[in-house]
């Protein structure tokens, strides 16, 4: 699947904490169901039998919605579900070797909280990158936080596109207008709430009206 710039519009990443009255697979269908542009399917502690049972799935329900899948860190498991992208941490391998295993057509998506790390991870062939985070958030431990200056300057010193992430939310995504960003990612913002498919709707007509992308 090819990446287009409104496909990063709204980036919703998974998290299983959230999942105590509904599936994850019931929550990203939902998500879906609210406008969400692309998924990242992130797992820390499960077995990788159990993982790549849950990124087939998962990966059919985003091809229902002709949204991209992306697996997070699991170079493995993206192969074997032949997820259509990849998304890695500045400590996770090298692009170029994970472009060896995966081939040119997989999408690669990096995390980036400098501008030097932007414009590497750029010239080493990655397709988005991941900037934050933005806000302070409760979802990563040890986050590095990005300044409204230093997303815009990367937003403007890039060719590819960038998805803003950490905290964002409802209350605080107009904060964002102007930096020229790609897209939101967003974890609680959607996944915590009680009614997921109406907060996707809300959250995506905040990007609009307000001209947040």
């Amino acid at each position: 699947m090819k990446l287009y710039k409104d496909t990063m519009t709204l980036y919703a990443i998974t998290d299983r904490r959230w999942t105590q009255t509904q599936t994850l697979f019931e929550q990203v269908d939902l998500a879906l169901k609210g406008g969400v542009t692309c998924i990242q399917l992130r797992e820390k502690n499960l077995d990788e039998k159990t993982f790549l049972e849950e990124a087939k799935e998962i990966k059919k329900l985003c091809r229902k919605y002709n949204v991209p899948f992306i697996i997070n860190d699991n170079v493995k498991i993206a192969i074997q579900c032949r997820a259509d992208g990849i998304h890695l941490g500045q400590d996770d391998m090298n692009i170029k070797d994970v472009k060896k295993l995966v081939g040119n057509d997989t999408i690669i998506g990096i995390s980036a909280h400098t501008l030097e790390q932007a414009i590497k991870a750029e010239r080493e062939g990655a397709d988005y990158l991941g900037v934050g985070a933005v806000f302070s958030t409760s979802t990563k431990n040890n986050t590095h936080k990005v300044s409204y200056n230093t997303l815009k300057e990367i937003c403007n010193s890039v060719n590819i596109p960038v998805v803003a992430i950490g905290g964002i939310n409802k209350k605080n995504i107009k904060q964002l207008a102007g930096t020229n960003i790609a897209g939101v990612a967003v974890i609680s913002a959607i996944f915590a709430t009680t009614d997921i498919e109406k907060e996707c709707k809300d959250i995506k007509r905040i990007i609009i009206e307000n001209k947040i992308i």
